[in-house]
């Protein structure tokens, strides 16, 4: 129970490394706020996240809209009059590389994957530190450390992530406020079973995914969420613009 007693939001949490995430911080013991656009779903985890006995809400925002995530975190601050944990985790995903990536695109998947944590951290910031401190996790992608080809806007997005984390860890340090960023590789989401399972030749798509890696396959929601975890929690407490890639060895070759 090592988030006994504390507050955690995990952003993008419907599905996924946040869904993960956000019942592994109940599972510890945390009261979490599920954030995300699909109500259906978020309502759905938040249930989960109760029926591991600790305490779940559900909050509908978009992270890219300032008066939004603005709400969230009143909301948030209203039920529990706290916040320990922040997790950027909403993101989404576009094909495209720089030739063939419209304007629209580009503005989109930056809103979301970068202006997104930018906002919610900011706005989270004076809950965090009136506890006397707290944790911002931050969910980048492998994407961020190389080059991908075909995904410009997205690897652009994930590497601006990793600058922020970075930056705030520095400046955030005197506030008692840690920031740190998990890096996973490509996971075994809902978002990328569709992707593989709209190829030409699913069973090849996945085997591509798998042997590009040293370990030859794919990450699961629960690993991540675990490093998510142990980034937030006390065990990591002289951890601060830590980078932790969880990607099966991609970005070591």
């Amino acid at each position: 129970m090592r988030f006994h007693g504390k507050v955690a939001i995990v952003t993008g949490a419907s599905k996924g490394i946040g869904k993960a995430a956000s019942l592994a911080f109940a599972q510890e013991g945390a009261n979490v706020a599920i954030v995300d656009i699909e109500q259906s779903h978020g309502e759905a985890t938040a249930k989960e996240a109760q029926s591991e006995g600790s305490e779940a809400l559900y909050v509908q925002a978009d992270v890219s809209k300032p008066d939004e995530v603005r709400a969230m975190i009143d909301t948030v601050i209203g039920k529990w009059g706290r916040l320990d944990v922040l997790v950027n985790n909403a993101g989404i995903y576009m094909q495209g590389g720089v030739t063939r990536t419209s304007r629209e695109d580009w503005d989109r998947i930056l809103a979301v994957n970068l202006t997104g944590p930018f906002l919610c951290t900011q706005y989270a910031i004076p809950a965090i530190a009136k506890n006397g401190g707290g944790v911002i996790v931050n969910v980048a992608s492998e994407a961020g450390l190389v080059g991908i080809t075909g995904q410009i806007a997205y690897n652009v997005s994930k590497g601006g992530l990793i600058a922020l984390t970075r930056s705030c860890a520095v400046e955030l340090a005197e506030s008692g406020i840690r920031v740190n960023c998990v890096c996973p590789g490509t996971t075994y989401t809902p978002l990328v079973e569709d992707a593989v399972n709209r190829a030409d030749d699913p069973v090849q798509a996945r085997s591509h995914l798998e042997e590009i890696r040293p370990l030859n396959r794919l990450g699961t929601p629960e690993e991540i969420a675990s490093a998510i975890l142990y980034l937030a929690s006390d065990e990591a407490g002289y951890a601060t613009g830590s980078i932790l890639s969880i990607d099966g060895g991609y970005t070591a070759q």
